[in-house]
């Protein structure tokens, strides 16, 4: 019977020593003398490496050649107590195998320290290193606490499309999908591009929101969530921009404002929860590595309740503030990352959930509320970071939402089938959107948003 592979992380944590042990993984060192080699093994199961130890007298130098940081192993061996600190257990090896070389002279991830900016440039092996394997276990350990919180509440799970016809909530920010030539496209008797031609007979775009399809469901299904991809043709570097991230939507019918800021909070308590259970580790090694105060924001956000307050509200602290502010506050302005973190970092000293914004800085599909000045619109506010969450009560009367697209010049006729949610059955629901990669970037604590996802999609870069 052959002997069954294991990965480092059960081998890491066995109490069962003096045993054969088959493991296989890549090189990160090699180190040694004439008479012993030390060999760290990662296979990306853990942040941790096992030491396999390879004697001389069983592997002379001329058979370990290979052996060069990046090098892909076979190892099997014996699995006992390490002789040495910081590992409980250590493989003395009685065979090696090189399934693949590394030339030492070319592989980038040599032991020394890399930046990120370079790691960027080599997007394809930065999950070997520590720093992105960890990232990566993190963003695993989310999505799936994602799935698992949604699922345990009763909601479910809708696809909704990546390809839609309406350019109504992008703003012209949005990717074209066609099949058009694009040297020579047709066109029609005015001189404009022929969508009538192209493979779905209309112009059509990467969607920017599962938002709009998400209200369809709810209203059937009554507790919904997306998570899928969304695209932003927004010519923006900053280091909180993507051209392409995900998004988790969730939907609710029957759930007004209050409900739908009860949902957001335990939902984020119970993600930031379940990293904090389960991502140990790699947040220990991110915490001492990148951020300091990590572990303590993390907790900061699962030990406190949500501090909510209006808009006006938070204007009125804003303007008593003795700081001084590099954009200045007035009622109707949007707020600026600085103003969110100080109410959250420095006045209130907790997450704070901002409602009943102006309707002039939100979107069409907000519930108008009593006074006609504002929406019935969320915002969770996080510390580091700024807005984590926005959401709203959807206007759920058809009336107002066709008077409210009128005057944001919103097409109506292109966005038929959503109103019709409001001609047969209209109920009040609610829903919010959070940015995936932004719940990310704050528990792993990295500066960087192009840092949290596999394969950064930005301004001029769009490479493997």
């Amino acid at each position: 019977m052959s002997l069954k592979r294991s990965t480092v992380q059960q081998l890491l944590a066995s109490q069962e020593l003096d045993r054969e042990v088959l493991v296989k993984g890549w090189v990160r060192t090699r180190r040694g003398n004439k008479y012993v080699q030390f060999i760290a093994l990662n296979d990306g199961s853990v942040l941790h490496n096992i030491q396999v130890v390879a004697a001389a007298e069983n592997f002379p130098e001329e058979n370990l050649k290979d052996v060069a940081t990046g090098a892909c192993l076979a190892v099997r061996g014996t699995l006992v107590a390490s002789q040495g600190k910081g590992q409980s257990v250590e493989i003395q090896a009685s065979e090696i195998t090189v399934l693949g070389k590394a030339d030492p002279e070319t592989y980038p991830l040599q032991k020394k320290g890399h930046s990120l900016e370079f790691l960027r440039e080599i997007a394809h092996l930065r999950p070997r290193t520590n720093t992105f394997g960890a990232v990566l276990r993190v963003r695993h350990a989310l999505a799936f606490a994602v799935h698992k919180y949604y699922n345990d509440n009763g909601f479910f799970y809708v696809h909704t499309p990546i390809i839609t016809g309406s350019d109504a909530e992008g703003a012209g920010q949005m990717f074209r999908v066609t099949t058009l030539p694009a040297d020579n496209p047709p066109r029609t008797e005015t001189g404009e591009v022929d969508y009538a031609q192209d493979f779905f007979g209309k112009a059509t775009n990467l969607t920017v929101s599962g938002q709009l399809e998400g209200e369809l469901a709810a209203l059937a299904l009554g507790k919904i969530y997306t998570f899928g991809p969304t695209f932003r043709a927004e010519n923006s570097n900053t280091a909180r921009h993507l051209a392409e991230f995900w998004m988790i939507e969730p939907e609710v019918a029957f759930n007004e404002l209050e409900e739908n800021m009860d949902l957001a909070e335990d939902f984020l308590k119970y993600l930031v929860r379940y990293a904090l259970d389960n991502c140990a580790d790699d947040l220990a090694f991110l915490n001492e590595h990148y951020d300091k105060e990590l572990l303590a924001r993390l907790r900061f956000v699962v030990d406190n309740d949500f501090q909510r307050l209006t808009y006006t509200e938070a204007v009125d602290v804003l303007k008593g503030a003795r700081q001084k502010f590099e954009f200045p506050v007035d009622w109707g302005t949007d707020l600026q990352s600085e103003h969110e973190r100080y109410l959250v970092e420095k006045h209130f000293k907790k997450p704070v959930i901002l409602t009943n914004y102006p309707k002039e800085i939100k979107a069409f599909y907000m519930k108008l509320d009593d006074d006609g000045r504002t929406v019935r619109a969320m915002d969770v506010l996080f510390p580091g970071i700024g807005e984590i969450i926005g959401g709203s009560q959807r206007e759920e009367d058809l009336e107002k939402l066709l008077a409210r697209m009128a005057e944001m010049h919103v097409p109506a006729e292109e966005l038929s089938w959503f109103l019709d949610t409001r001609r047969f059955g209209s109920a009040p629901h609610a829903g919010f959107g959070l940015g995936f990669e932004r719940l990310v970037l704050f528990v792993t604590g990295m500066a960087n948003i192009r840092d949290v996802i596999p394969f950064p999609r930005f301004p001029k870069n769009a490479e493997f």
